[in-house]
C-alpha cells in the first residue's frame, strides 16, 4: 500500500530554516515524482517544489525559489525540503505528494497529477 508521510515541520523565527522529510513506503521513488505542496487558513493548497523519478530534475514556485530546496535519498525512500530564510508568509501546513511517472525527468506542480497525499506537517514562521 503507498503511503507518505510527512516530519520535520514546528514552529521557526523570521529567518530560520527547517527540513522536512516524505518518506514514502509501498513504492519506489524510481518510478514517482514527489511534490512538496502548502496549504494555509484560508487559502487554496499551492504547488512548492517537486522532483522527478529519474535525473532528480526539480521545480519550485517563484516565491520559494533560491529559499528552499528539494531533494532525496533513492535508497531510504526519502524526499527533503530544506527551507531557509523562512518568512512568516511560509506558515503553511505542508504535504508531500506522489505522481506515477516512471523513469520521467518531468514534474510538475500541478495538484491534479498526484494521486496520493501525505497527512501533512504544520510550519509556522513567527517571532
Amino acid at each position: 500500500q503507498l503511503q507518505l508521510v510527512e516530519s520535520g515541520g514546528g514552529l521557526v523565527q523570521p529567518g530560520g530554516s527547517l527540513r522536512l522529510s516524505c518518506a514514502a513506503s509501498g513504492f519506489s521513488l524510481a518510478v514517482y515524482a514527489i511534490g512538496w505542496f502548502r496549504q494555509a487558513p484560508g487559502k487554496e493548497r499551492e504547488g512548492v517544489s517537486c522532483i522527478s523519478s529519474r535525473g532528480g530534475s526539480t521545480n519550485y514556485a517563484g516565491s520559494v525559489k533560491g529559499r528552499f530546496t528539494i531533494s532525496k535519498e533513492n535508497n531510504r525512500n526519502t524526499v527533503y525540503l530544506q527551507m531557509n530564510s523562512l518568512k512568516p508568509e511560509d506558515t503553511a501546513v505542508y504535504f508531500c505528494a506522489a505522481d506515477w511517472r516512471p523513469y520521467s525527468t518531468d514534474c510538475a506542480l500541478a495538484r491534479g497529477r498526484y494521486t496520493s497525499w501525505g497527512q501533512g506537517t504544520q510550519v509556522t514562521v513567527s517571532s
